[in-house]
């Protein structure tokens, strides 16, 4: 069904993708070509674009499709709609403005009303869509708050899987920004003269800036946590194994003793002593002590068998 925003000087409609004959029919009415690409695109509902079209009687066109909202748990969980934005008239299809939770839906409106042209109303939407986004950024933003400091205080393979969970969250987000980035610069290529020393194109360009630095901040600020924890692993890693190696080491005469007296030939002298047993014993601990302290006195020891203290990275 149809729904018309009237401002002063243009026209806002909103389609289901199903009207697609009405939609045609707005579009020839207002002697604008008939695109079909576009059409084939809001059919299909697929994924983000943009065309950019400059008539032979100067009037100039943006449509494509935007996906405005994405679940990071699910890849087809998503939602999109699909614009044809002139200067006279601004079409939506199966934009669900009641999905945006954080709009003031009255407000922006009242904005929209006061604009001279369907580009400003539609910049005006554009600030609004990123004022929502901004705001589950700032919910972004206190879950890794959260995931910074249980790195410090507990780490283990949970939080490493926290990690990756919110790196992936932070490459949703991205995913969603940059075509809006795409579009804001598409509007400028086009309505150069118009919009570019606006207030609206000013404040909106502003608030898409904001968001993408508050992204690639935290994209830096996670790949740092990763870093760390690559470091982290490494250093466990190779004091598992130099644990290990020292085990071996001291043990060594041990195994090779028991080894050596642990064979079943028929001469074996050492079989005859009447204190061979204690002299055997008195060999393996002097032997091993002898060992350990060489490894000592070389620093190889270190701190090997020192266990993980919470509050800390390395011990």
């Amino acid at each position: 069904m149809e729904k018309s925003i009237i401002p002063k000087n243009w026209k806002w409609y909103q389609f289901k993708k199903n009207e697609i004959n009405r939609i045609k029919q707005i579009i020839e009415n207002d002697n604008y070509s008939f695109n079909k690409k576009w059409l084939d695109q809001v059919g299909k509902n697929g994924t983000n674009c943009l065309r950019i079209e400059i008539l032979d009687n100067e009037k100039k066109i943006v449509s494509g499709s935007l996906i405005y909202k994405q679940s990071v748990e699910e890849e087809r969980d998503y939602k999109i709609f699909h614009f044809y934005v002139t200067n006279d008239q601004f079409i939506t299809v199966d934009l669900e403005l009641s999905s945006l939770k954080h709009i003031n839906y009255e407000l922006m409106l009242r904005q929209i009303d006061r604009t001279e042209n369907a580009v400003d109303g539609f910049l005006i939407f554009l600030g609004e869509l990123m004022n929502e986004l901004l705001v589950e950024i700032d919910e972004f933003e206190e879950a890794l708050k959260t995931l910074i400091w249980g790195v410090f205080k507990k780490n283990d393979t949970s939080i490493l899987d926290k990690i990756y969970k919110r790196r992936h969250e932070l490459l949703v987000w991205k995913n969603l920004l940059i075509p809006i980035k795409e579009l804001k610069m598409g509007i400028e290529e086009v309505y150069l003269d118009e919009v570019s020393k606006g207030k609206i194109f000013t404040c909106t360009c502003k608030r898409i800036e904001r968001a993408m630095t508050l992204l690639n901040e935290y994209e830096y600020e996670i790949d740092s946590i990763i870093n760390l924890e690559e470091v982290i692993s490494s250093h466990r890693g190779n004091e598992i194994m130099k644990t290990l190696t020292v085990i071996t080491t001291v043990f060594t005469p041990i195994m090779a003793l028991g080894s050596l007296w642990g064979m079943n030939f028929k001469h074996m002298p050492e079989l005859e002593w009447k204190f061979g047993y204690l002299l055997s014993l008195i060999l393996i601990v002097v032997s091993t002590l002898v060992l350990y302290g060489f490894l000592k006195i070389k620093g190889w020891t270190g701190d090997l068998l020192k266990g993980k203290k919470n509050g800390s990275f390395f011990k």
